[in-house]
């Protein structure tokens, strides 16, 4: 089969609480992925602002916007200009009272290719995002671009192989999780390497099992918790891209602000496929159970 390669660039940043400082600093690594000859360029989850769910609190309802907005405007801008494929992940204000974690992209002249609504909503301590976001509603459903079908999907659902599965047979050509996790600065060591190797694993277990590639971007540094009830996150970074039989091509580190350049060839997962069958023997007359919350003896 021909080879269909495209060149991805990963943008893994560290924030502040300034907005519009972040977006320049943005704009400034997006150049830079494109100059040295990305075709699709991810940005993390929440890339906008600090993150901003380690509370609850209202006022942290106006970093919302209106999609379109005056994000999607400025995301737009850089995409066109750049003749780029781009992903950003943003805090969308759907309607009075209803908000989401929304993913969008652009196609490379700017235009809206499609959005994405984050489906599972984590509420764990420093992680309170049901606070702030009501589950998604488009479905998982990719998007359409002059690179690829994408399987945008956003961090929390990084966890389910359920969401990755829908995505792959729906065609996606590849699965993009903006990310943002990280660890309690308290954890052991050991601890810390427990849960980051879950992260890794589950993600290329995505992969493994859909024969596609997937691109995973987190972001990095320490937010403080603005309640200082605790000591933050410390963000792990370590953002990557592996293939469709789950290597690793590219991976960042977990301390650093990098922009990293891939080469993905989306035409080997056919030849994956062919060798490694998981979705022609699949038996879905017995899966029906699967879309109960559990299952009784």
């Amino acid at each position: 089969m021909a080879k269909k390669e495209i060149r991805v660039g990963l943008i893994q940043q560290s924030n502040t609480g300034d907005v519009e400082a972040n977006k320049a600093k943005l704009a400034k690594n997006i150049a830079d992925c494109a100059e040295k000859g990305a075709e699709l360029v991810v940005l993390q989850e929440l890339h906008n602002s600090l993150y901003f769910c380690q509370t609850e609190d209202v006022d942290l309802f106006d970093l919302a916007e209106p999609i379109p907005g005056p994000s999607t405007d400025f995301y737009s801008e850089i995409a066109s200009k750049h003749g780029i494929v781009l992903v950003t992940s943003l805090f969308e204000k759907r309607a009075p009272g209803l908000y989401h974690n929304t993913a969008v992209v652009f196609e490379k002249d700017g235009t809206l290719a499609g959005k994405y609504r984050k489906m599972h909503i984590p509420d764990d301590p420093g992680f309170y995002e049901k606070f702030y976001f009501t589950p998604g509603d488009l479905g998982f459903k990719p998007i359409q671009t002059s690179v690829g079908k994408l399987g945008v999907l956003v961090c929390w659902d990084q966890w389910y192989p359920e969401a990755a599965r829908l995505m792959a047979m729906a065609g996606a050509e590849m699965l993009i999780y903006p990310t943002a996790i990280g660890w309690d600065p308290r954890d052991t060591d050991d601890e810390k390497s427990r849960q980051q190797n879950a992260w890794i694993t589950i993600q290329r277990s995505h992969a493994v099992a859909n024969g596609i590639p997937v691109i995973s971007v987190n972001r990095v540094g320490h937010e403080a918790d603005p309640s200082a009830n605790s000591e933050g996150i410390q963000f792990w970074g370590h953002s990557f891209v592996a293939g469709p039989q789950g290597e690793i091509i590219a991976n960042t580190s977990s301390s650093e602000e990098e922009n990293i350049l891939v080469q993905a060839d989306l035409a080997r997962s056919e030849d994956v496929r062919r060798i490694w069958p998981f979705l022609r023997d699949r038996r879905i007359e017995n899966y029906g159970e699967i879309t109960k919350r559990f299952l009784n003896d």
